[in-house]
């Protein structure tokens, strides 16, 4: 009776191939906790203040505030309003990354976020209810220290201010800060350039109520998170991952797939989900990021985002399908038809999430200020949608334990029938049985983890725009968690690829009458494996 490589293979070599996959997700964490550095990093950046007047060269757009054309500067406003110097004449200069220091494509991606720094007063205070605060900002880039600044983008945003003021509003208080969140501000899927320049103006229009009751601001800060540590360590490591992983699985796939065709018998539902996981995860292995050191690819964060979206979504549906395709209450397993209320929520969550990242990073290909946090609706659509996702990533969870169970529990009422046969037989069938559990927990090891995995991620993208900045995943919880994807999905195509090895011929022969005992009645069900023919309802007597 042939059957898979699960079943077939000595238990000596198993526990080889158990050794090396452990070793290897061990080294997949030592990768990112002991090579690869911090995953972002973050750099304060206090804003300078120019001065838009006469003196100023008017063929100049961009204000830069230091260097050999650096903008007339004041350093607070108490001088700005001893010269005469209106508010909607100062301007606001940040230029990234500091004095003697470049950006890189290395750098994946910018984040920005912003903070002011508004002082008490008596006769400005930040209004009650909704102060919102409207920037005018343009980006603008350049490759020459020497060259001519680029338009990048330019919009006029608002933001909602949160500042609290956690002292008695009195005279004697007077010059004290308001606590303030920090804002979201600008993100860019892409860092092609050596050097950004933002130039931030918060233009006064009374009589439109156009910043009115945002209090006395006295500095702008910017806190520039970038993709990778500032060496490119973590990008690389991450690059290198993807380049060796691509084509491991890609050859063990195409090996899986010819041996499912070499078969008579054409492939069941599990083996052909089996192979669209693998596919899947080649997808999501192809280090096409490697183009994004060389082009200016912007579209880079949101097409990273579908391919995950993708594979989560296969990797969950394939959990329920290998479950349930193991129960013995599936009258009619081997069809894809009868998982729709199972993977049809999968399927529709996955569609949410990507509409979710289309309003936010979609937008952002034209509009890199662009920030669904910045409205009262956008933040309680982006906190209502984290939490629903975090809730049923648990449900989904509790479910597939529920499912598992119900595959013991199968499993150990068909142990009935093997006192019956030889001490052999019965050693035989006891091994697959062990086995078959070890792996289903496994599986549930791996979903527990992709589950945490899925809620922390989805914590900590929103974490700036919370206003702590102090949360972050480490490295080496990337680096492991994307290293077990790909030895699980690995071992579930080596395992459940047909073995050309016969198990017992000489037993088999002798032992046909338990063989009608446990399996006569599914004699017409083919499948990958005797648990998963044993497991059928035809199964039952």
């Amino acid at each position: 009776m042939a059957g898979a490589i699960i079943e077939n293979m000595s238990t000596k070599k198993l526990v080889i191939v158990g050794v090396i996959l452990l070793l290897f997700q061990a080294f997949s964490f030592m990768v990112g906790g002991l090579i690869a550095p911090s995953p972002t990093t973050a750099v304060h950046y206090l804003a300078t203040k120019c001065v838009e007047d006469a003196k100023t060269d008017q063929t100049t757009k961009w204000f830069m505030p230091w260097g050999p054309n650096q903008c007339h500067k004041i350093q607070d406003f108490k001088e700005a309003f001893s010269k005469k110097i209106e508010a909607n004449h100062i301007v606001f200069a940040v230029h990234i990354p500091l004095p003697n220091k470049e950006m890189s494509p290395w750098f994946q991606f910018m984040l920005v976020v912003l903070q002011f720094d508004i002082a008490f007063k008596m006769y400005n205070q930040i209004g009650k209810g909704n102060s919102v605060a409207t920037i005018d900002v343009g980006l603008a880039y350049r490759d020459d220290m020497l060259g001519e600044w680029t338009e990048m983008a330019h919009s006029i945003e608002q933001r909602k201010l949160g500042c609290n003021f956690t002292t008695t509003k009195t005279y004697e208080n007077e010059g004290r800060y308001y606590e303030c969140d920090l804002l979201p501000f600008m993100e860019l899927g892409n860092v092609a350039h050596k050097y950004y320049l933002l130039n931030i103006r918060l233009p006064v229009k009374e009589r439109n109520k156009i910043n009115v009751g945002i209090g006395e601001i006295k500095d702008i800060r910017l806190v520039v998170s970038s993709g990778i540590h500032q060496n490119g360590g973590f990008t690389k490591v991450w690059f290198a991952m993807k380049t060796f992983l691509t084509p491991s699985i890609l050859i063990i796939l195409v090996w899986y797939w010819r041996r499912i065709t070499l078969m008579t018998r054409p492939p069941v539902l599990l083996e052909k989900v089996i192979f669209a996981l693998g596919l899947c995860m080649t997808f999501i292995n192809i280090p096409v990021e490697w183009f994004s050191v060389g082009f200016n690819w912007t579209w880079m964060l949101l097409f990273g985002d579908i391919r995950q979206g993708i594979f989560y979504a296969m990797l969950l549906s394939f959990w329920i399908i290998f479950c349930g395709e193991h129960l013995m209450d599936q009258t009619e397993r081997n069809r894809f038809s009868i998982y729709w209320k199972q993977v049809g929520p999968i399927v529709f969550g996955s569609f949410c999430l990507f509409i979710f990242d289309m309003c936010e990073r979609g937008v952002q290909l034209k509009n890199p200020f662009y920030s669904i946090w910045a409205s009262d609706v956008g933040i309680e659509l982006a906190m209502a949608f984290i939490i629903v996702a975090g809730i049923c990533a648990c449900l989904y969870f509790l479910f597939l334990c529920f499912m598992v169970f119900q595959v013991f529990r199968n499993i150990s009422g068909k142990r009935s029938s093997l006192p019956a046969m030889t001490k052999a037989r019965r050693l035989h069938y006891e091994g697959l049985i062990f086995r078959f559990k070890f792996l289903m927990l496994v599986t549930l090891t791996c979903a527990a983890m992709t589950v945490i995995f899925f809620i922390i991620s989805q914590v900590n993208e929103g974490h700036w725009h919370w206003g702590d900045y102090t949360v972050q995943v480490n490295s080496a919880f990337f680096t492991g968690i994307y290293g077990m994807w790909n030895l699980y999905v690995f071992a579930i195509m080596f395992l459940y690829a047909p073995s050309h090895k016969r198990y017992g011929d000489e037993q088999s022969r002798g032992a046909s009458g338990e063989d009608i005992q446990l399996t006569t009645t599914i004699t017409h069900v083919d499948g990958p494996t005797e648990i998963y023919k044993m497991t059928g309802k035809g199964a039952q007597e």
